[in-house]
Parts: C-alpha cells; sequence; structure tokens
C-alpha cells in the first residue's frame, strides 16, 4: 500500500523560504509522476508542480514558476519542494500526490502540510 508523509510546513514571514518533503513508501516508484498541489482555505486544491521519478522532468505552475523548485532522492524515496520568495498566496496546505503512470490521476495522496505565509 501506497503511503505517502509530507513534512516541512510552517510559519514563514514573506520572502522568505520552507523546503517540503514527502516520504514515499510501499511500492517501487520509479514509473510514477509526483507531483504537489496547494489548497488556500475556501478555494479548490491547485496544481503546484510535479516530477517523473524516473528521469526526473517537471513542470511547474505559472504561479510558482522560478521561486519553487521540485525534486526527488532515490535512495531515500523521498520527494522535495523548496519554496523561496514566499508570497502570503503562498498560505495553504500542502499536498503530496503520487500517480502510478506518465498520464493518468494522482492515486494516492499524503495527509497535508500546512504552509502559513505572513505579510
Amino acid at each position: 500500500q501506497v503511503q505517502l508523509v509530507e513534512s516541512g510546513g510552517g510559519l514563514v514571514q514573506a520572502g522568505g523560504s520552507l523546503r517540503l518533503s514527502c516520504a514515499a513508501s510501499g511500492r517501487t516508484f520509479s514509473n510514477y509522476r509526483m507531483g504537489w498541489f496547494r489548497q488556500a482555505p475556501g478555494k479548490e486544491r491547485d496544481f503546484v508542480a510535479r516530477i517523473r521519478w524516473s528521469g526526473g522532468s517537471t513542470y511547474y505552475a505559472d504561479s510558482v514558476k522560478g521561486r519553487f523548485t521540485i525534486s526527488r532522492d532515490n535512495a531515500r524515496n523521498t520527494v522535495y519542494l523548496q519554496m523561496n520568495s514566499l508570497k502570503p498566496e503562498d498560505t495553504g496546505v500542502y499536498y503530496c500526490a503520487a500517480a502510478p503512470n506518465l498520464y493518468g490521476t494522482y492515486d494516492y495522496w499524503g495527509q497535508g502540510t500546512q504552509v502559513t505565509v505572513s505579510s
């Protein structure tokens, strides 16, 4: 059974940085896409970034391009989201997700970690 456990959220001032981690277990993830999503209060969950476990190609939402970096550590089965130049509008619950193929839905989700950016 796939398990995703996020960590690294917290409270930070605008302009600051945080690094989120997503520890993945229960499967071999070599063919998976791993994504980060976020949900602000009262809003829908939005895509933030994704990485292909094999090859490491990445893709970002326009709102975070140039500020956030997604990466993975194969040895630790962990995906990271480095967030720099944070803005108050980056506030929300950040979720890690896994898709077992290149083009399908994200089938597995973590419990989320809260990120709050104060102005």
